[in-house]
């Protein structure tokens, strides 16, 4: 650790003084789970306080129209390029009853725009839209901006805990 106390509380003040519930320096890195109890506490505390959360757009909005307002506001977009792929999904939700859904864009981290390469505060871009899908159980709907992709959810056990090979037969067992 190479940061003083003055320092720490110094970055404690700051966070405080710009609007956060709390600042709690913890120590998980070097000590393990209990290193971070007090701020796991304060997580608690500040998830269970009220606030005046509202969404950028109204989730009555179209979904093309959430998408574009998040393009616009957010990332400095012009517009937005919906695939023909990412239509026909956003028409096949609306018909199933979730176009008043949220949205969580898919985007790469490293640019504004879905171009890595695009640093600084870009403008003037076209947004490409090339899918869109949606966690239902999870409550929104994710727009797959550029070339990025998804990792799938995982069970907490997989199941190649029961796949076996028969050493008789050879057979494999347990894929299907």
């Amino acid at each position: 650790r190479t940061d003083t106390e003055a320092e720490i509380e110094l970055a404690c003040k700051i966070a405080k003084q710009s609007g956060a519930s709390d600042a709690v320096p913890c120590s998980h890195w070097s000590i393990g789970g209990r290193g971070s109890l007090q701020l796991a506490e304060a997580v608690g505390q500040a998830a269970n306080q009220k606030t005046n959360f509202r969404f950028l757009y109204d989730l009555s909005m179209p979904i093309a129209e959430k998408i574009r307002t998040i393009a616009q506001k957010v990332y400095g977009a012009e517009d937005i390029e919906l695939s023909p792929e990412a239509q026909t999904k956003l028409d096949l939700y609306v018909s199933q009853g979730f176009g008043d859904l949220p949205i969580c864009m898919a985007k790469t981290h490293l640019s504004l725009s879905h171009q890595p390469e695009r640093k600084g505060v870009p403008s003037g871009f076209t947004l490409p839209i090339r899918d869109v899908r949606a966690s239902i159980g999870a409550g929104f709907i994710y727009p797959l901006v550029g070339t990025m992709s998804t990792m799938p959810g995982l069970p907490t056990r997989p199941c190649f805990y029961d796949i076996d090979l028969d050493s008789e037969t050879e057979e494999i067992r347990g894929l299907f």
